[in-house]
């Protein structure tokens, strides 16, 4: 049976976007670090809401507390297209909704709690890096690799002591046959609250179905280094794939 297409017009999920993900495989361990390098290959050529993001659990000894994102997006609204966000929502049983948090030393064009004006540039490698701030200060930050300039976004608060499952992604809120456009994911790493650096052993990709109002010609291709999310291209790997590192 013929699955279903969607390779031109608009998702048609409940917020108007496509994602698709890369989901670690790591030790059964949880940790107090996680950080992956980002760079922005092929940008966005159109007026449109993308959204770049490495995302982690929170959990306090064995109970979910939700989840924050921290990442660039070419957003519009703000001044050249660039922006950083960082921010979350609480777990079902804490009631849900956004997370709280720390204001921040950036600007935001839009006054938004969790989105702000940062110029990123393209074939730049930016290091996203979520990290334990002190009992319940969960810290978003961003560092040019190519200036190693620092960017603290701010804090979140989280009644956690310890952040699970990463996973990096990408959300795409232009039409599905929009110009490609093309991320790079390297160099993923997490701490454990006893200093070990681990790494993980494979990455897992997951595309949004197109009955979840997601776009078929997304894809993800493995290089020597790193994972490239492409949006507008023939999908060659497909969902479910485990790619080893």
């Amino acid at each position: 049976m013929a699955q279903p297409v969607r390779n031109t017009g608009q998702p048609t999920s409940s917020n108007g976007a496509s994602s698709f993900h890369l989901r670690w495989e790591m030790p059964s361990v949880e940790f107090v670090v996680v950080s992956a390098d980002l760079e922005i290959s092929k940008p966005p050529r159109v007026p449109k809401l993308y959204f770049w993001a490495l995302q982690a659990g929170f959990v306090k000894g064995s109970r979910p507390k939700g989840a924050g994102h921290l990442g660039l997006q070419h957003h519009p609204s703000y001044p050249g297209n660039g922006a950083a966000n960082w921010g979350g929502y609480n777990a079902p049983a804490d009631g849900g909704g956004e997370l709280n948090g720390s204001g921040s030393p950036l600007i935001s064009a839009l006054g938004n709690a969790n989105t702000f004006n940062y110029s990123w540039v393209s074939n730049t490698k930016y290091r996203l890096r979520i990290a334990q701030a002190g009992t319940g200060h969960w810290r978003g930050s961003i560092i040019n690799l190519s200036t190693l300039v620092e960017t603290v976004v701010r804090d979140l608060y989280v009644d956690a002591d310890r952040l699970t499952t990463p996973i990096v992604w990408s959300e795409v809120f232009a039409d599905c046959d929009q110009p490609l456009v093309g991320v790079r994911w390297s160099n993923l790493a997490a701490i454990t609250a006893g200093g070990k650096q681990v790494q993980p052993s494979a990455l897992i990709v997951s595309y949004q179905t197109v009955a979840d109002g997601g776009c078929s010609n997304t894809d993800v291709v493995a290089g020597a280094a790193a994972f490239e999310q492409r949006t507008n291209s023939e999908r060659q790997t497909p969902h479910g794939t485990r790619l080893p590192l």
